[in-house]
C-alpha cells in the first residue's frame, strides 16, 4: 500500500517531465484512466483469485504486476507503452489493496481488525508524501525514468516479505462461477466514469455509468443469483451491510476533492507544482493520522465516532469552499490545509467502524471474504464517479477557477452530510446483523 500510494504521486509529479521526452501529450490524462479502470477490473477478481490461489499467491501476482509495469514504465519509449506499464501497475495495485482488507479480516482477531485496517490508510498516506518527493526530485533533473526504476527496486523485497508473513492456505473448498455480467456492467461503469473526465461533455458519460451501476445492483439481487460480486448478504432485507456500504461510498467520493485539491493551490493560490502536490495530501493525510489514532479506542466510541465523521468532513470542506478566493494569500492558503486536514480528519473518524463493521458482518469466512475484498471495489468505483462528478462542476464553474471551486467544495459537503444521514439509518438497524436474514 505504501508503494502503490508512492506510486500513484511519483507518475503525477513527473508525467509533464516524460511528455516532454517521449511526447503523446493527447494521451495525458489518459495515464490515470488506464490506471483506475485496471484497478476497478482486478479489484473485482480479489474473490476468485483467493479461491483459486489463496492470500499468499495472490499478493504474489498483485507485486508481479505491479513490478513488470514499474518496469515497462522505466524504459518505455512512447507514451503508448508507458499507458501498458501503466494497466499492469493498477491492474497489481487493485489486487494489493483488495487483498490486505482481506487479509486484515482473515488474519488478525477481531479485536485488531480497526488498527489493521488504521494500518492500510497510514502507509497509503505515507506513499502520498515519499511520492511527491521521488517524483518531483527526479523530474527536477531530468531523470523521470530513475522516479519509476527507484520504486520498481523497493517493490522487489516484498516477494520474500509475503512468502514469510502470509499463510500460504486461503483456498475455498469450491469455487463460485466467475461473476462475468457483473465484471462487465462495472468494468463498463468504469470505462465511462473514467473517460468522462477528459470528455469535454462529461454529463452523459456520467448518466449511463449510474444507469450500468443500477443495472449491475437489479442483477445481483437476482433470488438465485450464484455469481455475484457483493456477498448475497448486501441484499437481504434486515441487513445493515448495504447501509455500510451506501455510507462509505458517499464518504469516499466526498474525499475525491482530493483530486482537485492541487489544481485549485496552482490557479487560486499561485503554488509550484511540488507545493500544490504536498497541499493535495493534506486530506488523505488527515484521514490517515486520524484512523490510526482512534483505531485502539473502544468498539462503542468508534461506533460514535463513525456517525460524527462524515458531518466533520462536510464542515472541513465547507470550510475550504468558504475560504477559496482568486490570488489567494499564503495564509489563506496555510487555511486551506488546515481545513483539508479537518475534512480528512472526518472520513478517519467514521471508516474504523465501517470497516469493522463490515468485516463482522456474516460469520461465513467466504462471504466475510468477498464483503471484504468489496470494500475496496466500491471505493474504486466511488472515487472514480466523485472525481468525474467533480470535474463536471468545474467545467461549470469555468472560466472562473474560484466559483469551480466553491462548486466542488459546497457540492461534496452536501453528499458527507448526506453520507451522516446514511451512517444513523445503519446504526438503527445494525441489531438486524444479529438476526436471521429475510430475503
Amino acid at each position: 500500500m505504501l508503494l502503490d500510494g508512492a506510486s500513484t504521486w511519483v507518475t503525477t509529479s513527473l508525467l509533464p517531465t516524460a511528455v516532454e521526452d517521449i511526447g503523446g501529450e493527447r494521451l495525458y490524462a489518459w495515464t490515470t484512466t488506464v490506471f483506475m479502470i485496471a484497478s476497478v477490473i482486478s479489484a473485482l477478481l480479489v474473490g476468485r483469485v483467493l479461491a483459486v490461489r489463496g492470500a499468499r499467491a495472490g499478493f504474489r501476482i498483485g507485486i508481479a504486476a505491479f513490478v513488470a509495469g514499474t518496469g515497462i514504465a522505466t524504459v518505455t519509449p512512447t507514451m503508448e507503452v508507458l499507458l501498458a506499464g501503466r494497466v499492469s501497475q493498477g491492474f497489481g495495485a487493485g489486487l494489493l489493496a483488495g487483498l490486505s482488507y482481506v487479509a486484515v479480516q482473515s488474519v488478525l482477531p477481531e479485536r485488531l481488525w480497526a488498527r489493521g485496517t488504521g494500518l492500510v490508510s497510514a502507509t497509503m498516506a505515507a506513499g502520498f508524501f515519499v511520492g511527491p518527493a521521488i517524483g518531483g526530485l527526479f523530474a527536477q533533473f531530468g531523470a523521470w525514468r530513475l522516479a519509476f526504476a527507484t520504486v520498481m527496486v523497493l517493490t522487489l523485497p516484498l516477494f520474500p516479505l509475503v512468502s514469510r508473513a502470509v499463510p500460504a492456505g486461503g483456498r475455498a473448498q469450491s469455487v463460485s462461477p466467475l461473476p462475468v455480467v457483473s465484471l462487465v456492467l462495472l468494468t463498463a461503469a468504469a470505462i465511462l466514469i473514467s473517460t468522462a473526465g477528459v470528455l469535454s461533455g462529461p454529463g452523459p458519460s456520467v448518466a449511463a455509468a449510474f444507469v450500468l451501476v443500477a443495472v449491475f445492483v437489479l442483477s445481483e439481487r437476482r433470488p438465485g443469483a450464484r455469481a455475484r460480486v457483493l456477498p448475497a448478504s448486501a441484499y437481504t432485507r434486515r441487513s445493515a451491510l448495504r447501509w455500510l456500504y451506501l455510507t462509505r461510498v458517499l464518504i469516499t467520493i466526498a474525499a475525491s476533492a482530493e483530486a482537485f485539491i492541487s489544481l485549485f493551490g496552482q490557479r487560486l493560490g499561485d503554488l509550484p507544482p511540488v507545493a500544490a502536490g504536498f497541499l493535495g495530501t493534506t486530506l488523505p493525510v488527515g484521514w490517515a493520522l486520524t484512523q490510526v489514532s482512534v483505531s485502539g479506542a473502544r468498539p462503542a466510541v468508534l461506533a460514535r465516532l463513525s456517525l460524527a465523521g462524515p458531518f466533520v468532513l462536510a464542515a472541513g470542506l465547507t470550510a475550504t469552499a468558504l475560504l477559496q478566493r482568486e490570488d489567494a494569500s499564503p495564509l489563506t492558503v496555510a487555511a486551506w490545509a488546515a481545513a483539508y486536514l479537518v475534512a480528512g480528519s472526518g472520513i478517519g473518524m467514521a471508516m474504523p467502524h465501517l470497516s469493522t463493521a463490515v468485516m463482522g458482518s456474516t460469520t461465513d469466512p467466504d462471504e466475510a471474504a468477498k464483503a471484504s475484498a468489496a470494500m475496496n471495489t466500491i471505493g474504486l468505483l466511488a472515487f472514480s464517479f466523485g472525481a468525474a462528478s467533480a470535474g463536471v462542476l468545474v467545467n461549470l464553474g469555468a472560466p472562473s477557477m474560484a466559483r469551480s471551486a466553491h462548486y466542488v467544495l459546497f457540492a461534496f459537503a452536501a453528499v458527507a452530510a448526506l453520507a451522516g444521514v446514511t451512517a444513523s439509518v445503519r446504526r438503527r438497524g445494525a441489531a438486524a446483523l444479529a438476526g436471521p436474514d429475510e430475503p
